[in-house]
């Protein structure tokens, strides 16, 4: 019974394999999720992914609207011109957010490890926030990045890092 299981699993990994080189495959050969993969934490399945089910970015009128749609923005509960931030709204295209957060998660991983860039908002976010608040942070990021791409066709180019 386990012989039978170990052979299912084996047969399952090499399909998984030949359904990630053809979702390689085909982000090369597309030229909106080339640009896409430019942006650090996004590959090419997500790439991909947001090339196949995001509505034309022409549809929003800003970045913010893009991220919304998503739901990575934070609810808004202001009154009298106070703004007052709440969590995460949650509301909106799941399996494209769910993308974007595995890929910043991957980000801020790599920057928790390795250190990020001197002077850079990451740095500074991670010195004064929680991990996965920053994560979250970034992904919203990371939706207005691929906004601005779907809008203007250009690669992403890296901020440069202020210096002090």
């Amino acid at each position: 019974m386990f012989r039978l299981m170990l052979d299912l699993l084996t047969d399952l990994n090499g399909k998984i394999a030949d359904l990630d080189q053809e979702i390689a495959r085909r982000a090369r050969e597309d030229e909106v999720s080339r640009r896409l993969m430019t942006v650090p934490g996004i590959g090419p399945i997500s790439a991909t992914a947001i090339a196949a089910l995001a509505p034309p970015a022409e549809t929003f009128a800003k970045d913010r609207d893009f991220a919304a749609w998503l739901g990575l923005t934070p609810l808004q509960r202001s009154t009298g011109g106070k703004q007052k931030l709440g969590a995460t709204s949650k509301m909106g295209e799941r399996t494209l957010r769910r993308l974007l957060i595995i890929g910043s998660s991957a980000v801020v991983q790599q920057a928790s490890k390795r250190g990020a860039p001197r002077g850079s908002w990451l740095e500074q976010m991670l010195a004064r926030k929680p991990r996965m608040l920053v994560t979250v942070a970034l992904a919203n990021k990371m939706a207005r990045i691929v906004w601005a791409l779907l809008i203007k066709p250009e690669n992403y180019r890296a901020p440069v890092a202020a210096k002090a």
